[in-house]
């Protein structure tokens, strides 16, 4: 099947699991096209099966916002009948599903009939979607999509709640995968981040308020008090600022290390002992399914798809957003002891199989052949 994938090109999760779809796909003999307007930030190799086409926005004075649904629903109309495209798969319902149905339109017109899925991240739902300017769109470009899929089960609830949907919603789990986070390194280099006593304690986002990154720093502030440690920020955004200045309040910043964005991310997580998601919100929660798959148990909130991810006792802990004493609680009974450490290591390994790609991408499959046949 010849794919077009639409989607957001950055450090994101809903823009990390498109690239590795398509390149899981790419491996199972599908064609795939990735259609945006930057070479994603996973896909680093295009292979025969897997090529790139950017689209580009002219500069017009006229326009005080350049207007890329035009443009992307004009490449995508152009690359369908370029390369005789089987089936576009937007993730994000907006822009990508309102795009897609101006191209499905488009093609139309000229006899081409192809199938649109969508993929609902989240924020597209709970935060710009349910925007009353965006709604009326949101609403329409989700009942006009020909399969739409959801990465959570919480989040499908969410998006029947806040809006009338009238399409048949599939939970469709974001993947790892696992073998790739099987560390190979004899050495994981811990000793360029911590002292051999020392814990490292890791959290990875696009410090956003909803990642709630001061609770992070509350809770390894009361973590360090308890146990020798270090914490790793990964990640850019705009509470970047904030959390420095806690931890200079706090008399830490010589214990805390923010990195920025980094390609290294299974480096980090290869030598980190424990990770942080406090969030507000998560529809699924990526980067935690990362740190289990890597071996690494996850303090987290329980909100949204995390509790679908993170397994309470098992693979780490869940606790109530803002519960920052809890989850130091709970981060010291994983950290104290070596045997528990290691235990907890082995079963979060263990419950990220569940959502390895071999176990997802035929689901994906699946749906294809489902939209297919509607518009056939």
């Amino acid at each position: 099947m010849k794919i077009a994938i639409v989607c957001y090109p950055t450090f994101g999760g809903s823009g990390v699991v498109a690239t590795e779809l398509g390149i899981a796909l790419a491996e199972r003999g599908h064609e795939v096209h990735f259609i945006t307007y930057k070479q994603p930030v996973r896909l680093d190799l295009i292979s025969h099966n897997i090529h790139y086409h950017e689209v580009t926005v002219p500069d017009y004075p006229l326009f005080h916002y350049q207007p890329y649904e035009l443009a992307l629903s004009s490449k995508l109309v152009d690359m369908v009948k370029l390369y005789k495209i089987d089936l576009l798969h937007v993730h994000y319902a907006i822009p990508h599903a309102y795009a897609g149905y101006m191209a499905k339109q488009m093609l139309a017109e000229e006899g081409i009939y192809i199938p649109m899925v969508t993929t609902l991240h989240g924020t597209d739902i709970t935060l710009v979607g349910s925007h009353p300017f965006y709604k009326p769109a949101v609403t329409f470009s989700i009942n006009e999509s020909d399969a739409v899929t959801s990465v959570s089960a919480s989040l499908k609830e969410d998006t029947l709640r806040l809006f009338n949907i009238t399409k048949e919603i599939d939970v469709v789990p974001n993947f790892i995968d696992v073998a790739k986070h099987a560390h190979t390194y004899t050495d994981c280099q811990r000793d360029l981040m911590a002292e051999k006593h020392e814990r490292i304690i890791t959290h990875i986002s696009n410090l956003r308020p909803v990642k709630r990154v001061t609770d992070v720093i509350e809770i390894f502030d009361r973590i360090q008090k308890e146990i020798p440690s270090k914490l790793i920020i990964v990640g850019e955004g705009p509470e970047k600022e904030l959390g420095e200045a806690l931890c200079i309040k706090k008399g830490i910043q010589h214990k805390v290390m923010f990195l920025g964005n980094s390609s290294e991310i299974d480096k980090i997580l290869c030598f980190s002992d424990l990770f942080l998601l406090p969030s507000e919100k998560e529809s699924f929660g990526l980067a935690a399914l990362e740190a289990m798959a890597s071996g690494v148990p996850v303090i987290s909130s329980n909100t949204g798809g995390l509790a679908e991810v993170n397994v309470d006792g098992v693979s780490g802990f869940l606790s109530d957003v803002g519960d920052v004493d809890t989850m130091a609680k709970q981060a010291l009974h994983i950290l104290r002891d070596d045997a528990v450490l290691l235990k907890f290591k082995q079963q979060a390994k263990e419950a990220s199989k569940k959502f390895d790609t071999e176990n997802i991408i035929p689901l994906y499959e699946e749906v294809y052949e489902k939209a297919t046949k509607k518009v056939l």
